[in-house]
């Protein structure tokens, strides 16, 4: 009999392993930790978006960074500790969400009217795509790809997620009665006295059994 580990006692539709989101979901809350708090400690390291000092709040950096960063954090985390299919497909869902909001964010900003985080501070192009990049649209795509591979992991239900502890019994096929030796044994005899019958039949003769009698 299979003796289940811990994680495994108790098999059902929902379950999965923790460990199968553990990289998945701590690449997330990092990825969404960054997206949240770049925009404030930049200026310290001199990777800034805009030419605002460090830890400077503005509702667009709350709207457009702060709140997909938190949204994937979450998710992140979701799937990290989750041991059920549907809270760990809810934090990929989150995730694919926030970064999603990277990338279109900024699109919808004049429509939503929450601001606009400025241009890039860079004095080259080079880094002025790399400040996009890290920032917005290079950010959001990977979030975006992870997110989705989480939620296609939980998707399919693996032969391990299924752990029998203790096997189904088997039918014991129909076996033919035993026959002793001794029954076997009486059988000749048996037919024997049922062939002689009540005329005579047989060896051992009947009622009417026939008479040989010599000539004279």
């Amino acid at each position: 009999m299979r003796q289940p580990r811990s994680d495994y006692e108790r098999p059902r539709a929902m379950y999965m392993p923790r460990s199968r989101g553990a990289l998945t979901g701590l690449l997330l809350i990092l990825l969404g930790a960054w997206g949240a708090l770049v925009p404030f400690f930049g200026p310290n390291i001199d990777w800034a978006y805009t030419t605002d000092p460090a830890w400077t709040w503005t509702t667009a950096k709350g709207w457009l960074e702060v709140l997909p960063g938190a949204v994937t954090a979450v998710g992140g985390l979701l799937v990290l500790g989750s041991g059920n299919r549907a809270a760990a497909s809810l934090g990929g869902w989150l995730a694919v969400f926030g970064g999603a909001w990277f990338v279109v964010g900024r699109a919808f900003a004049p429509t939503l009217a929450i601001g606009d985080v400025g241009q890039p501070a860079a004095s080259t192009d080079l880094k002025r795509a790399l400040l996009e990049i890290t920032y917005f649209t290079g950010l959001g795509a990977l979030i975006m790809f992870l997110g989705g591979a989480v939620l296609a992991r939980v998707a399919v239900r693996h032969a391990r997620d299924v752990v029998v502890a203790q096997p189904a019994p088997m039918a014991a096929p129909a076996a033919e009665p035993a026959r002793t030796d001794q029954v076997a044994a009486d059988e000749p005899a048996a037919r024997g006295r049922t062939g002689r019958g009540f005329f005579g039949g047989g060896t051992g003769g009947g009622l009417f059994r026939r008479h040989h009698h010599a000539g004279v």
